[in-house]
């Protein structure tokens, strides 16, 4: 493979290290990205001589910024929604796969991640921060909702965080992340390096000790969260039971922090705002699998509406930010119109499995 493929997989030592390239598209995720990355989890799975994997990205701004959304859209409008779901089923079958992968794996957060970044990433056994990470997961704002399996793990934040994070697109810092459970270590960006170095040179046998060592000896803790002085704010908002008590809880949050979520809220679309309410509160104490088979129904439901091709037209297309949605307001979303999404689809759940890609 040329060093100009938008990812590419080596071994180093006893790593199976996959190096996102595509810094252009702050490595946003196409379907074949999505596809070998699959393919090669399925492999070194059973490869006696790979103990871990490492996951990074070529210096940059970013880690990896998402799934290529433009190119679903696109494809959705030239051949239909049918054309475009395969994305997500490979993409989902993905999340899984690094959720259930025996050995350690290893990614390094040193930059933008957000949606399909998350998902290559906080599913891993070892979700490492630097300093120059940003996590989010922003869809609302596109029209679309947090998959990928968000279902999972915004589930399992602190009370209301998971939330707040869904229906705002909120962005975390290093310390953030961890004090939520979606990073596991911080180490600075100027010692990674010396980390690789580490794992490669491990005998066999020795790779996960050496990775534990080695977390131990470079990492340091983060600077202080920004996240942790709202909590208390955000339990008091973000745990309410309907979506219009949320509303009248932001508007009577004492400090003013409430309303200025709501007005950032308002921006979103509504549909998309009130979908994700009923996302979470419905897997709350869901397992993975059941997360991603539900997902999987969404998105199908989702590319049906074309509220997520409007806003990917309006933030990543004309860049108007000037969004047709389809309702003009959170009252205007019926029950039933939100409910609709969780049915059943032609293409029946999601299959997960080591079979194939």
């Amino acid at each position: 493979m040329s060093a100009h493929e938008p990812i590419r997989f080596l071994r180093e030592g006893r790593l199976g290290v996959v190096v996102l390239d595509r810094q252009a598209a702050l490595n946003a995720l196409t379907r074949a990205m999505v596809r070998e990355l699959s393919d090669h989890l399925r492999r070194w799975k059973d490869d006696p001589e790979v103990e871990a994997v490492l996951v990074k990205a070529v210096p940059g701004r970013a880690f990896c910024a998402g799934g290529d959304v433009r190119a679903v859209v696109d494809t959705v409008k030239r051949e239909g929604v049918g054309a475009a779901l395969p994305f997500f089923r490979d993409e989902y079958r993905m999340n899984w796969r690094i959720a259930r992968f025996p050995k350690p794996y290893v990614a390094l957060l040193n930059g933008i991640t957000m949606g399909g970044g998350c998902g290559i990433s906080i599913h891993g056994s070892h979700r490492i921060v630097t300093e120059h990470a940003l996590l989010a997961m922003p869809e609302t704002g596109i029209g679309f909702f947090p998959d990928i399996g968000a279902s999972y793990f915004l589930n399992r934040c602190p009370a209301g965080v998971g939330l707040y994070l869904g229906l705002t697109g909120a962005r975390l810092e290093a310390a953030d992340a961890l004090l939520c459970g979606l990073a596991t270590h911080f180490v600075p960006a100027a010692r990674l390096l010396e980390l690789e170095a580490r794992l490669v040179s491990a005998e066999k046998g020795e790779v996960a000790a050496r990775l534990e060592e080695a977390l131990r000896t470079l990492g340091e803790p983060p600077p202080a969260s920004r996240l942790e002085p709202r909590l208390p704010a955000i339990r008091a908002c973000f745990t309410a039971e309907s979506f219009r008590e949320l509303v009248a809880r932001l508007e009577s949050e004492p400090s003013g922090w409430g309303r200025e979520q709501l007005a950032l809220l308002r921006e979103k679309s509504p549909l998309a705002l009130r979908l994700v309410f009923a996302q979470l509160r419905r897997t709350a104490e869901a397992s993975l699998e059941e997360c991603l088979r539900l997902e999987y129904r969404m998105v199908r439901h989702a590319l049906e509406t074309g509220e997520f091709a409007e806003g990917v037209r309006a933030l990543l297309v004309d860049k108007d930010r000037s969004p047709r949605w389809r309702h003009r307001d959170f009252e205007e979303v019926d029950e039933a119109e939100v409910e609709g999404f969780f049915a059943p689809i032609p293409e029946g759940d999601l299959p997960l499995d080591w079979e194939g890609i």
